[in-house]
């Protein structure tokens, strides 16, 4: 007896539940979770608790490395150009990543290739680490590895804690406002939240892309997921083992890209042949030869799934348990395998420059099949949220698919643009059957672009579900549409994400406010904008409106960003540039007063602000007027059409104003 109790003893803590209290719970160690807990940080959060389901911080980044970094881009595609400057937290991670690549390589870019930046995942979670590192030492923030949730408490709509299992322990952790920064939306499901997945039918959003017809568009058809495969040079050739069920047929008939050299060098991380100092080439392989549809398994997976659950093979993948995603994640790694021994048996031609039987694995996950630990996510599921941004609200206004979107947000948190772009969602099996061999492909409405978004910004409401309380969506489980959420899935974009969702959490917790009331309280919405879009020692302001030629060093940056969300700028569909260097046209800044003029209740003199400056001069001279005085209330009445349109609130892009579109 009392054998067993020592024993129980020892036993106890590796089972025992520890409760922990935080002001802020991030659940995900992704990019926006890490992004989300600097800015709270940054906004004077004292404790933030990141629950990460891997060790490696920096999500699509390090675990998921999809390390060829992607960014916004406009319709001019990959040309090493961005439709506006890089901002926020997206820039100041970008600068660490190119410090530890200049360190390591000798330059900061050394992939010369077709995006501008790159890196190697364990670099990236190193630069992630040096980013949080002030705020952990500081002990604001608190990180957890190798978690993940088990359930959430909820009463009467409000998220009172989650609970989660690790290897050793399990623990809750109460917090004031809770961020879901996880790759499947997994707080949003434990807290019953309402939620959306799979293609959304034209008559749900009446989007233009938006199949009429569930038949050919099952709920179970997502963007697909792939596992990426970094590879570094080795001395000797370095063929992989033939992987389990390969068929090369899977690889011979796909309708990509097939030139080994262009595969090679499209996306290169490390060009050792052109910067001498980097001592061995690496490369990136994420391509939609091998991506890795959702939609319909081959047969041997769908055995596995049902032997889980009855029914399972046919749930669509946000919705599957951890062990039955598992079962996924285990086929689609042996696919991209089985791609790379492609390349380097059948596809392998000597008189190419670049030599994939060179090729090795990169070692440094510390993964038995040297593949990350998680699959590239693109999509997840999808917030009920206060407003479902929607297709129709993205496209560029008036002639020009260079100009902003024919809606900007009252309420605007960051700024994007890009194409509406889906990769193969179809499993096509090439026999009778499911046995196999197959080929991911296109279904109609569901390709890459164009079309493209316009400059667009995205709204606070979006990120705000419709009924849980304390509970801010982040990462890929947006409110927004299947179709928008193809346009907004980019590292840079995902950041802004996170940075958003942490300002939000923060000035929440600060002013003691609801989440949901935040777009509509003018001063505390402004106070919002205004601690995101300021750049100072700590980090870069973020872009809430899209100006292609505005950065965040820029001494106006901050005060032109606020004046165009308050609606004090007169801007066109195609005033694209700020142009805030230019000398200042008298005519133009008597414009900008009278409107702004109309957004105070308070009634400054500013007819003695100087006209003999430059734009931004004046811009910021204004808003150093105005910013501290009484603005405008939005309304409030109980009618939930503010603007008095015949629309509801939560259905109207622009709540405020009974106007259908921005310009």
């Amino acid at each position: 007896m009392r054998v067993l109790t020592i024993l129980l003893a020892l036993c106890l803590p590796l089972f025992s539940i520890e409760k922990l209290n935080c002001d802020l719970l991030i659940v995900g160690g992704t990019e926006s979770g890490c992004a989300s807990a600097v800015q709270a940080a940054r906004m004077g959060i004292g404790k933030i608790i990141i629950v990460n389901d891997t060790d490696w911080l920096g999500g699509q980044f390090s675990s998921e490395a999809l390390v060829a970094i992607d960014e916004s881009r406009g319709p001019s595609g990959y040309d090493q150009t961005v439709p506006f400057p890089r901002n926020g937290a997206f820039l100041d991670i970008i600068n660490y990543l190119e410090k530890v690549n200049l360190e390591k390589h000798g330059v900061p870019r050394p992939g010369n290739t077709r995006v501008i930046t790159t890196t190697t995942p364990k670099d990236a979670h190193i630069a992630f680490q040096r980013w949080l590192s002030p705020y952990v030492e500081k002990g604001q923030i608190e990180i957890i590895n190798n978690a993940y949730v088990e359930s959430a408490e909820v009463k009467d709509s409000k998220l009172l804690s989650v609970s989660f299992k690790s290897p050793n322990k399990t623990f809750t952790v109460k917090a004031q406002v809770t961020i879901d920064a996880s790759d499947w939306g997994e707080v949003i499901k434990a807290s019953g939240a309402a939620f959306e997945f799979g293609p959304d039918l034209y008559e749900t959003y009446k989007e233009p892309l938006a199949p009429k017809t569930r038949e050919g568009y099952p709920l179970t058809d997502m963007n697909p997921i792939t596992y990426c495969m970094v590879l570094t040079e080795a001395d000797e050739e370095a063929i992989i083992p033939k992987p389990k069920n390969y068929n090369p047929d899977n690889y011979r008939k796909h309708k990509y890209p097939k030139d080994t050299d262009w595969l090679y060098r499209s996306r290169r991380l490390v060009d050792s042949r052109k910067f001498p100092s980097a001592k061995n080439d690496s490369i990136l392989l994420c391509f939609p030869a091998f991506d890795y549809p959702l939609d319909v398994y081959t047969a041997d997976v769908v055995r596995k799934l049902e032997a889980t659950e009855p029914g399972a093979s046919k749930k669509n993948i946000a919705i599957m348990t951890r062990e039955q995603r598992q079962i996924v994640f285990d086929d689609a790694k042996e696919h991209s395998l089985g791609f790379l021994y492609y390349l380097q048996t059948e596809a392998y031609d000597s008189k190419k420059e670049n030599n994939f039987r060179k090729m090795k694995l990169y070692s440094e996950f510390l993964t038995k099949d040297k593949l990350p630990p998680k699959p590239y996510v693109r999509e997840s599921l999808r917030i009920k949220a206060r407003y479902m941004l929607k297709q129709q609200d993205t496209v560029p206004a008036g002639e020009s698919k260079f100009n902003f979107s024919k809606i900007m947000f009252h309420d605007s948190v960051f700024s994007w643009q890009f194409e509406y772009d889906f990769h193969p969602t179809k499993r096509q099996f090439l026999k009778e059957g499911n046995e196999g061999p197959w080929l991911a492909v296109f279904r109609k409405g569901r390709t890459w672009g164009p079309p493209y978004s316009g400059k667009s910004n995205f709204p606070l409401r979006s990120l705000i579900p419709e009924k849980i309380e304390d509970l801010i969506a982040g990462q890929k489980n947006l409110g927004y549409t299947s179709i928008v959420s193809s346009a907004i899935r980019l590292h840079d974009q995902s950041m802004a994400v996170g940075q958003a969702c942490g300002g939000t959490g923060a000035i929440a917790i600060l002013n003691g406010i609801a989440l949901h009331e935040i777009s509509y309280n003018r001063k505390v919405l402004i106070a919002l904008q205004t601690a995101l879009a300021t750049t100072d020692e700590s980090g870069a302001g973020i872009s809430l409106w899209p100006y292609s030629d505005l950065a965040p060093d820029h001494p106006a940056f901050t005060a032109a960003n606020l004046l165009s969300v308050q609606n004090c700028l007169p801007i066109k569909a195609d005033s694209v540039k700020a142009e805030l260097d230019k000398k200042l046209e008298p005519k133009w800044a008597m414009k900008v007063i009278a409107m702004t003029l109309t957004q105070l209740e308070d009634k400054p003199d500013l007819s003695k602000l100087p006209l003999s400056v430059s734009k931004g001069e004046f811009l910021l001279n204004l808003w150093n007027k105005v910013k501290a005085l009484k603005w405008k209330a939005y309304p409030t009445d109980s009618s939930q059409d503010f603007d008095g349109d015949g629309v509801l609130n939560k259905f109207d892009p622009m709540p405020l104003n009974e106007k259908k579109e921005s310009f």
